[in-house]
């Protein structure tokens, strides 16, 4: 079994996100689940794709329901 895995700037460039924006949400505690090693961060794809489908939603109102208004400034940023 093959597991693929992303560097910081590979993810960055699947989510059209800046590698800082990825930075941040490791401090703050969002995003995908990472690994952790020696000079490195890389991001399995099966944790890639649960973070997507958690971010998954239907429509606006759906978005606006099931976000906290504390988590609207983290969440805003958010693929």
């Amino acid at each position: 079994m093959t597991t693929t895995h992303f560097d910081q700037q590979q993810l960055a460039d699947r989510w059209g996100l800046s590698p800082k924006t990825l930075e941040r949400w490791r401090v703050l505690g969002t995003g995908p689940k990472y690994i952790r090693l020696p000079g490195k961060v890389i991001s399995r794809l099966c944790d890639i794709e649960a973070y997507e489908n958690e971010c998954l939603v239907s429509s606006t109102a759906e978005f606006r329901k099931n976000t906290k208004r504390s988590d609207h400034s983290v969440t805003t940023t958010l693929p």
